[in-house]
């Protein structure tokens, strides 16, 4: 290991073991159970610790919003979360190493249209609390109301909404066991997932993680890993120009 190396080793782990903040509740990125989880950025995870030569733990939660306050409260080193203005005031992110999509689905027999005719007064939008798309809609919204709960899917169904907000791929497999549900086109927006750090690494630290990250899914490392958990390798990010 080059002094560099240890620096940033130190700096990343200073306890001596990489503390991976896992979010189960996305399944495309992750998968398994806390004692043996699996998926991209589990494989991610441990290609970081594996360069800097450090044990890897992983810290396994079932929401984003979980696996964010692990880093807020200094009980994680690296993330997995999707790119959010709210999110980067306090964490440090590479480019994106996959892209996923936010739909919406509504009762085979509403009004809806299109996913841009959702946005009305009157309208309720239940979303995963602390998701990316609550974060996206909350700000995105102007007419619509969002509703929380512990999974958008749940609080759409509990209390009668309009729609359900989610992830493409749990939404989809959702709708296909509910005949009475159907998805809007199009998405309502691409969710940018990144690895993460807390804005008080070092920029050598913080560059290393945007390295490496570029480094992995220009390589096809990203797509192999989607491929060999059961995901569709194209959701890797694009590669940059």
């Amino acid at each position: 290991m080059t002094p560099i190396d240890a620096e940033i080793a130190q700096d990343l782990a200073p306890t001596g073991v990489l503390r991976a903040s896992i979010n189960l509740g996305n399944p495309v990125l992750a998968q398994g159970t806390p004692d043996e989880p699996a998926g991209v950025t589990v494989a991610l995870a441990r290609e970081v610790a594996a360069r800097l030569a450090v044990p890897v733990r992983f810290v396994c939660f079932d929401a984003a919003r979980k696996s964010y306050a692990a880093m807020a409260e200094g009980d994680a080193d690296l993330c997995f979360l999707a790119l959010d203005p709210d999110r980067e005031k306090d964490v440090a992110f590479s480019a994106p190493y996959v892209h996923i999509e936010g739909v919406y689905a509504a009762p085979v027999g509403s009004s809806f249209a299109s996913a841009e005719d959702v946005d009305r007064d009157g309208v309720r939008v239940g979303v995963k609390k602390g998701s990316a798309y609550d974060l996206h809609l909350s700000r995105a919204l102007r007419h619509a109301t969002v509703v929380r709960g512990v999974d958008g899917v749940d609080v759409f169904h509990a209390e009668g909404l309009d729609v359900a907000a989610g992830i493409r791929q749990p939404l989809t497999a959702h709708v296909h066991q509910h005949a009475e549900l159907r998805l809007l086109e199009p998405a309502f927006m691409t969710i940018r997932q990144a690895v993460g750090t807390t804005r008080e690494r070092s920029s050598t630290t913080v560059r290393f993680l945007r390295e490496l990250v570029a480094e992995l899914v220009a390589s096809g490392f990203v797509a192999e890993a989607l491929r060999r958990s059961g995901q569709d390798p194209a959701l890797a990010a694009p590669t940059a120009d």
